[in-house]
């Protein structure tokens, strides 16, 4: 374990980048929490989830406190596979400081979120603020690959055992150019879906003997594409679908395919759910001739829902936190992808706040060593403000 002053979440970021916990290997990861967590007074507990077609993963919950306001710190441990080595500058499992930049995989997405939130909580027990409420972490080990025995596991597991929450944040990069302009307080619903075309294969000389499936799917696709399917809302921009990819698997010129396949995804907000988009999705089928073809449509894997956080309470909280910090009010967006804040959002609100993410995912992974100590000084402050004030 690095030496570390109370306080200072880079040593402990130092030490969560050096295990390579790719997922859902925890190399040690939990290890190095529970040596921080419990001197601090946090009682932790590992439990582990599988089935449901994945894989087993590892999970750690703390907590610490038994009244007054709730807050749960969520985030997850496992990091992306480094890629081509020679890519790097350096082992991405041998965390570096250099030019005022921790480097290594993992340390902008996102053991950077979860080293700021321990040392926030080493300063508010500094403090006291600590101890006018109940803080708890839901670190899963699940969140880059299937995300299915990770987060959503673990707050129904935490619920289970009497744990409730007031207000949540999740680490993961959320700034886009400074720590604070921005902080996710929703997050668009994410729908795959996939449409089969089945004709009859044949000779491209004698066509009147088969039955070409590729007119239907052109006239799919473009029904599907040129119709907006909202124009979004207040909160959110417009839904989006992308047609990902268009199959027939021929392999030859002289063959009319018995099938193609069209594959899309559907970024949606918060006027549609997976079932109204089904709903709309068949009308858009409904729309092209079939010319003899058997068209079949199927969602692909679990759709997520979309969701926005009550924009009172905790959020403006936090909002007034940084605000008086830096000196600007971040943007409060609905932007980007999905995350694991999705599977808490039914259990209390939740926001996202971490460090601008431009380099996660990619060789030479890194974030400012003054970024992170901003970070943790920010969460030290809204744990203090929010424990004390009136806000939900």
């Amino acid at each position: 374990m690095s030496a570390r002053a109370k306080g200072d979440p880079v040593p402990l970021l130092s030490d969560l980048i050096a295990c390579p916990s790719v997922t859902p290997a925890e190399a040690g990861v939990f290890d190095v929490l529970e040596a921080v967590l419990e001197p601090l007074g946090f009682a932790t507990t590992r439990v582990v989830f599988e089935g449901d077609g994945s894989y087993p993963v590892g999970n750690l919950f703390a907590i610490r406190g038994t009244g007054g306001k709730r807050l749960l710190f969520a985030g997850h441990t496992d990091v992306v596979p480094p890629g081509d080595m020679g890519d790097w500058t350096g082992p991405p499992f041998a965390p570096e400081i250099r030019d005022g930049r921790i480097f290594g995989r993992g340390a902008a997405d996102m053991k950077s979120g979860i080293a700021a939130f321990v040392a926030a909580v080493e300063t508010a027990i500094a403090d006291g603020s600590a101890d006018q409420g109940t803080i708890a972490l839901a670190i899963t080990n699940d969140e880059e690959a299937d995300a299915v025995n990770g987060t959503e596991k673990l707050i129904a597991w935490a619920r289970a055992q009497g744990h409730e929450f007031d207000f949540a944040i999740v680490g993961e990069p959320s700034a886009t150019a400074t720590v604070g302009d921005s902080i996710k307080v929703g997050r668009r619903g994410s729908l795959n879906g996939q449409i089969v075309v089945t004709g009859l294969q044949g000779h491209v000389a004698y066509p009147d003997k088969a039955n070409n499936p590729l007119p239907v799917v052109a006239g799919l696709v473009t029904a599907l594409s040129r119709t907006p399917i909202d124009e979004g809302t207040e909160h959110f921009p417009r839904s989006n679908l992308e047609v990902t990819s268009i199959d027939v698997g021929n392999q030859t010129t002289n063959v009319i395919p018995a099938r193609g396949t069209i594959r899309f995804n559907i970024r949606f907000n918060d006027l549609w759910t997976p079932e109204s988009l089904g709903d709309w999705i068949a009308g858009r089928i409904a729309s092209v001739e079939a010319r003899g073809c058997e068209i079949a449509f199927s969602r692909v894997g679990r759709p997520s829902r979309s969701f926005l956080s009550p924009l009172g309470g905790g959020v403006e909280t936090l909002a007034g936190v940084i605000e008086t910090a830096t000196g600007s009010r971040p943007q409060l967006s609905t932007g980007g992808g999905t995350s694991d804040a999705r599977f808490i959002a039914s259990y209390c609100p939740v926001v996202e706040f971490g460090l601008p993410g431009a380099t996660m995912h990619k060789a030479d992974e890194n974030v400012l060593v003054t970024d992170v100590r901003q970070l943790a000084d920010l969460y030290a402050r809204f744990i203090a403000a929010w424990f004390v004030s009136g806000n939900d």
